[in-house]
């Protein structure tokens, strides 16, 4: 397989986005895959450090509904509840954000077993083929 260059990286589409009924809800909604500096936003969102800048404690407070209105989309893809609504939809139903956590999850790449299947699935290096040492 060919290397890519910077532009192909750049231009490549490759945010996964899922439709999902919501009964309770009266219809569906969107769900779209957090790009990496989101990712890395709602990860960091769930810690709190200590003077020292060291992990204290983990900030569970609404962790449901950071993760997924991180990832609720419209049509066009916008966010639908920034990070300062993100108490509104935590008053929702807990078993519906739970489900569309999970799919949230999936789409992100957050799931132990998505960091476990991408891991199985690179190549190897060059260094990991080489026989010298």
């Amino acid at each position: 397989m060919a290397l890519l260059s910077k532009d192909q990286i750049s231009a490549a589409d490759d945010r996964k986005w899922e439709d999902v009924d919501v009964p309770e809800w009266g219809g569906a909604v969107r769900l779209l895959g957090m790009s990496g500096t989101e990712r890395n936003a709602y990860q960091s969102s769930l810690v709190v450090m200590g003077s020292n800048g060291q992990p204290q404690r983990l900030n569970m407070t609404d962790q449901l509904a950071k993760l997924v209105g991180k990832c609720l989309v419209g049509e066009d893809f916008e966010r639908l509840f920034t990070d300062k609504e993100v108490r509104e939809l935590g008053a929702k139903n807990g078993a519906v954000l739970e489900r569309l956590g999970q799919v949230a999850s999936r789409l992100s790449g957050l799931r132990k077993e998505d960091v476990e299947d991408a891991e199985g699935k690179s190549e190897p290096t060059q260094s990991d083929d080489s026989s010298s040492g």
